[in-house]
């Protein structure tokens, strides 16, 4: 039942065209950053920059997912599928596969447009995860910031774009550790160490991630 209501949302998400929003954004980010193809030896950089670049629209994507359903929509979901927590649970498993989807063409973009070289099977690994990363980012702060949380839309714009940006300061200065280190990501591939830093980073990353979502849920329990 959860992966038949996830399927139904994306599929309204789709039919809704707010799916279009986001594609948008993600072709003119690809084009942009994968103009021309970077020299042989930068291929980390290129695609950890394409991972970082794309966690704003991938939250945008997973916020718009989360709010295409009515309210008594949502309330009649819960009650199909037997609970609200099996509904919310859908509803995360949906968002996530609609980011992954966009990572996935984000990894695309810059394996056939961006770099001058095949990465290393290392790198590669190492790109595969910090996109799914990107993904599960965008996931939590999507739904942190969609309709259950905060009613508003101004506020929920406000509050995606504030906390993209947060992300990014507290991710370059020595309290990286507070949140998503995506600067950090960006500087252990310019520096030549994100194989190397890569198992931190990643349990940095997923750490945040896994408490935003739990906060997400929590909220939406007591709601």
């Amino acid at each position: 039942m959860i992966i038949s209501l996830a399927t139904f949302r994306v599929a309204a998400y789709i039919r809704s065209h707010r799916v279009y929003q986001a594609l948008l954004l993600t072709l003119a980010m690809l084009a942009i950053l994968n103009g021309s193809r970077a020299p042989r030896g930068e291929e980390a950089s290129v695609l950890t920059d394409g991972a970082v670049l794309i966690i704003p629209i991938l939250a945008w994507a997973a916020r718009s997912l989360l709010d295409t359903e009515p309210d008594r929509q949502r309330e009649m979901s819960a009650v199909t599928v037997g609970g609200r927590g099996r509904e919310l649970v859908a509803g995360l498993v949906a968002a996530f596969a609609t980011c992954a989807a966009f990572a996935g063409i984000a990894l695309a973009a810059a394996l056939l447009l961006g770099v001058s070289a095949a990465p290393e099977p290392g790198l590669l690994t190492a790109a595969l995860a910090l996109h799914a990363l990107a993904a599960l980012t965008g996931t939590a702060l999507g739904a942190l910031t969609s309709r259950a949380v905060l009613p508003s839309p101004a506020l929920s714009i406000m509050g995606l774009v504030l906390g993209f940006l947060l992300m990014l300061l507290l991710s370059a200065s020595p309290l990286y550790w507070l949140t998503v280190p995506a600067v950090r990501w960006m500087r252990a591939a310019n520096d030549g160490e994100l194989l190397t830093r890569f198992p931190e980073l990643a349990a940095v990353s997923l750490a945040w991630c896994l408490i935003a979502l739990a906060f997400y849920v929590r909220r939406r329990l007591r709601g």
